[in-house]
C-alpha cells in the first residue's frame, strides 16, 4: 500500500471515529443535560418566575394538561402559530420542572375527529378562521386525581403578558379544589337581607352575587369582630365608617400574619343608607357619608383625605340633568384602558370602569410601604371639597372655576412592603409588631363603583335575575379578590414582557411623520375656514340682485385659496414620501450591516487569524 493510500485510509478512519464520537457526545449531552437551558433573552422570557416554581413545588398528586392546538388549521395564520410555539415552550418548561408531576399531552384536534369532540367536551372555544366556517382550537384543559377540571378556553395573543400567570393559576386551582374563603366586612347593604326601614327583603347588589358564585363569603361584623378566622385568607372591607377599635386591631393583625386585604373607602358614599333618616330628610342631606381607616392608613404611610373628591375633565361622563339636557359631570368618571395599570393582572384586560365622587391616595414622605397605582385620573384633574359635589343642581357649574393641577391622582392602588402594627401599645403572645412577609393590600377610593347603577342592569326574568353589564366594575372586583385569594406565589407572578419585539425606531419615524402630517392638515383646515369666513363677509356686504354670482374679489379670494390648497396637499404628499424614504433608508442600512458588513468582519477576522497562525512557525 502506497503512502498516499495509507494517508487516505487514516484520514477516512479518523473521520469515521470523529463522527461516531460526535454522535456519542450528542447522545450523552441529551441524557445528562436534559431540561437544561440557557436563557439569553432580554426579559428572560424562557425562565420561569419564582412564583410559578413555588406553585409547581406544591403539587402532591399528578396533574394532566391537554394542550389543544389546530396545527393544520392554522397553516395560513403565522401570528397564531408563532404564539402557539411560545405557549408550547412554556408548558414543556413547566412539565420538565415538575419532575413528572405534570403530564403534558399535545393534541391536534382535526375536524370531525375524536380529539375535536374531546376538546369541545372540555369546554374549549372553537374559533372560526375564514369564510368557509372552519374553526380552530387553541386552548388548555387540565385535570387532577379527584376529577377536578379547569380550562383556558382560548389563548389570546394580546394577553401574552399574563400567559404564565394564567397557566400557573390553572395549576394552582387543580391543586386546591375547594372554594377560597373570603371575609366580608361591609357597612353598606350590599348583601341580601331584611331591610328594617321598608320591612321587606332586599335584593343584594350584583357584585355580591358575583362574588358569592366564585368564593365562600363569610360576613364579619364591623362592630363586634375582634379576631379573624385562620381559614380566611382575604378580607374585603367596604365603607369602614364606624369600625370598632377591636375590629381595626383584628384587621391589623390579619395583615401582619400574611392575610390579604381589599379596602373600599369613599369621601361621599352615595348609597350610604345609614346616613338616611326617613323621619328627618333635611338631617340626612347633611349626614356624614365618608369613610376612612385613619389609624391603619397612618401606620401604613397612606395619605387619604375623606373630605376631598377628584374631578377629572378628560374622563368626565355625561349625565342627565333635571332639565333633561346631557351634561358632563367631572365627579362621575368613566375610566378607559389608559387610566388603568396594564402591567397588573387586576386591571390589564378591563375596558371601562365607572366611578362616582371618588377620593385619592398618596404615600407619606416617610412611608416604608410602596403604592403602585391601579387606577389613575388624567392630568386634567383636581381635588375639591366633597360638600361642593353633594349639593350641586347643575354639574356644569364645576367647569366654572376648574383649574387642572396636572397631577394623576391615584384612585386605586396596590400597597406592598413590610408593614408595622398600628397598635404599638398592645402586647401578648399572639401580638405581631411587624409583618412576617411583604403585605399585599388593594386600596380603592370609591364605594359607588360597587353599586349596580354604575355597571350593570339587573332584570327579573321569570324569577331569574339576568345581569347585563355595561362596564367592567364587577370584573375589577372579581379580579382583585381572585388575585388576593391565590397563594402568595401566585400573587407574585405579575405581567411578563411579551416575545414581540416592535420596531421602535420605525414607529418613532412614523409618529414623527404623523405629527407633521396632522400639523400641515390642521393648517389647511384653518386656511379653509378663514377663506370661507372672508367669502361669507363679501357675500353679506352685497345687496344687489346678482348676489348669487361671485364678485371679482370673491373670485380672487377663491382662486388664491385653491392655489394654496394644492400647495398644502403637495406638502402632505411630501411628508408621506419622506416617511417612506426614511424607513427605506433605515432598511437599507440594516441590510448592509446584516448581509455585507458582518460577513466581511468575520472574513477579515478569519483571514487575520490564518495569517497569524502562518507567521507563528516562521517567527519560531
Amino acid at each position: 500500500m502506497t503512502t498516499q493510500n495509507t494517508r487516505r485510509a487514516l484520514t477516512g478512519g479518523t473521520l469515521a471515529v470523529l463522527a461516531v464520537l460526535f454522535v456519542a457526545v450528542i447522545a450523552l449531552t441529551n441524557s445528562l443535560l436534559r431540561g437544561a437551558q440557557l436563557d439569553l433573552t432580554e426579559n428572560r422570557l424562557y425562565t420561569l418566575s419564582e412564583g410559578t416554581v413555588e406553585v409547581i413545588g406544591a403539587i402532591d398528586e399528578p396533574i394532566n394538561l391537554y394542550y389543544f392546538f389546530s396545527d393544520r388549521g392554522t397553516a395560513e395564520l403565522p401570528q397564531i402559530r408563532t404564539y402557539a410555539t411560545r405557549v408550547r415552550e412554556l408548558l414543556e418548561s413547566i412539565a420538565r420542572r415538575s419532575g413528572g408531576k405534570i403530564r403534558l399531552s399535545v393534541i391536534d384536534p382535526l375536524p370531525f375527529s375524536e380529539e375535536e369532540d374531546r376538546a369541545a367536551g372540555f369546554g374549549l372555544q372553537a374559533v372560526p378562521t375564514g369564510p368557509t366556517g372552519e374553526t380552530i382550537f387553541f386552548g388548555l384543559a387540565g385535570t387532577n386525581a379527584t376529577d377536578g377540571q379547569m380550562v383556558i378556553p382560548f389563548f389570546q395573543p394580546d394577553k401574552e403578558a399574563f400567559l404564565e400567570y394564567d397557566v400557573a393559576k390553572m395549576i394552582h386551582g387543580l391543586v386546591t379544589s375547594t372554594k377560597p374563603v373570603v371575609g366580608l366586612m361591609a357597612e353598606l347593604d350590599i348583601a341580601p337581607g331584611f331591610d328594617p326601614r321598608t320591612r321587606q327583603m332586599r335584593q343584594g347588589w350584583a357584585v355580591h352575587q358575583s362574588l358569592a358564585e366564585l368564593f365562600e363569603l363569610r360576613s364579619l361584623d364591623p362592630t363586634a369582630t375582634s379576631s379573624i378566622d385562620e381559614a380566611i385568607k382575604t378580607v374585603v372591607v367596604v365603607h369602614p365608617k364606624a369600625l370598632s377599635e377591636d375590629a381595626q386591631y383584628a384587621l391589623d393583625q390579619f395583615v401582619l400574619r400574611g392575610g390579604n386585604l381589599l379596602v373600599f373607602v369613599d369621601p361621599n358614599a352615595e348609597l350610604d343608607a345609614a346616613a338616611e333618616d326617613p323621619n328627618n330628610p333635611s338631617a340626612a342631606m347633611f349626614a356624614n357619608r365618608s369613610s376612612n381607616l385613619e389609624r391603619l392608613f397612618k401606620a401604613w404611610g397612606v395619605a387619604y383625605d375623606p373630605s376631598k373628591v377628584v374631578l377629572d375633565a378628560e374622563n368626565a361622563l355625561q349625565v342627565q340633568t333635571q332639565t333633561g339636557a346631557p351634561v358632563r359631570h367631572m365627579a362621575i368618571l368613566g375610566l378607559r384602558a389608559q387610566a388603568m395599570n396594564q402591567q397588573d393582572v387586576v386591571t390589564a384586560q378591563l375596558g371601562t370602569l365607572n366611578l362616582s365622587t371618588a377620593g385619592s391616595f398618596r404615600m407619606a414622605d416617610d412611608a416604608s410601604l410602596a403604592l403602585e397605582p391601579l387606577l389613575q385620573s388624567s392630568a386634567q384633574a383636581s381635588s375639591v371639597d366633597a360638600e361642593r359635589v353633594r349639593f350641586l343642581p347643575d354639574p356644569s357649574a364645576l367647569f366654572a372655576d376648574f383649574v387642572a393641577s396636572g397631577e394623576n391622582y391615584v384612585l386605586a392602588g396596590r400597597l406592598t412592603g413590610t408593614a408595622k402594627t398600628a397598635f404599638g401599645e398592645r402586647s401578648g403572645s399572639s401580638h405581631l409588631a411587624e409583618s412576617k412577609q411583604p403585605v399585599n393590600i388593594l386600596l380603592v377610593a370609591d364605594t359607588d363603583l360597587l353599586s349596580d347603577r354604575l355597571w350593570v342592569q339587573v332584570q327579573n326574568f321569570f324569577g331569574q335575575q339576568i345581569m347585563n353589564a355595561f362596564a367592567n366594575n364587577g370584573d375589577f372586583v372579581a379580579n382583585a379578590v381572585d388575585n388576593l385569594t391565590g397563594s402568595s406565589a401566585l400573587i407574585s407572578i405579575r405581567g411578563r414582557a411579551t416575545s414581540a419585539r416592535p420596531f421602535t425606531t420605525v414607529e418613532a419615524l412614523r409618529r414623527g411623520a404623523d405629527d407633521r402630517f396632522r400639523a400641515t392638515e390642521r393648517k389647511l383646515n384653518e386656511e379653509l375656514q378663514e377663506t370661507e369666513r372672508k367669502l361669507n363677509e363679501l357675500q353679506r356686504a352685497r345687496a344687489d340682485d346678482a348676489s348669487m354670482l361671485l364678485t371679482p374679489e370673491q373670485r380672487a379670494e377663491l382662486d388664491r385659496f385653491q392655489k394654496r390648497k394644492l400647495e398644502i396637499r403637495k406638502e402632505l404628499r411630501e411628508v408621506r414620501r419622506r416617511l417612506d424614504a426614511d424607513i427605506e433608508a433605515l432598511g437599507w442600512k440594516l441590510k448592509v450591516i446584516n448581509i455585507a458588513l458582518v460577513p466581511l468582519l468575520l472574513t477579515a477576522g478569519a483571514l487575520g487569524f490564518a495569517w497569524w497562525r502562518r507567521r507563528r512557525p516562521a517567527a519560531a
